[in-house]
């Protein structure tokens, strides 16, 4: 198999392809796979449904066995595609305490880093682009409906059954 990333590469279902894209995708492509979900109220907010991690973002871990815990994040690996919270470690044999690496599709992202000027410009461009095109950023609050009514159970259709005459 060639070790070169293909641009032309459109998708398998065969585990052993997938697996070889993300391992011989570029850094600006393997930056995709570090997307995190957001949380409800920040989807409204930002107008957008996923987003990078990136270091100081407040997140919540939603599965393994560290599902429920919330921290920020220290430090985030993009050549492996896993981050790192204080709050999800481990001891070694030795004793060691070591943060366990999370897959970014596993936590959701409860309070973002804003003091990064440029992430912010494209939180409200893609704001903009969401209320252009006409999609709706926020989401409508559920309005009560009355129950609907019941429909009597219909006769199952009868069939005329056919009788033969015995000469």
């Amino acid at each position: 198999m060639k070790s070169v990333f293909s641009k032309s590469w459109k998708s398998s279902v065969q585990p052993r392809k997938q697996r070889k894209y993300v391992y011989n995708a570029p850094a600006h492509v393997k930056g995709v796979f570090l997307s995190a979900p957001l949380s409800k109220s920040l989807r409204a907010e930002f107008g957008t449904r996923s987003v990078r991690v990136v270091k100081g973002d407040k997140i919540k871990i939603l599965r393994g066995k560290f599902a429920g815990v919330s921290g920020d994040v220290l430090r985030v690996d993009a050549k492996k595609g896993k981050i790192f919270i204080q709050e999800a470690s481990r001891k070694k044999v030795a004793g060691a305490e070591i943060q366990v690496p999370l897959v970014p599709s596993n936590v959701i992202i409860i309070e973002p880093e804003t003091k990064d000027s440029k992430r912010m410009t494209a939180f409200k461009r893609k704001k903009g682009k969401a209320a252009s095109s006409g999609k709706p950023v926020v989401k409508k609050a559920n309005v009560a409906q009355a129950p609907k009514e019941e429909k009597a159970p219909s006769k199952p259709s009868e069939k005329p059954v056919a009788v033969s005459k015995k000469e």
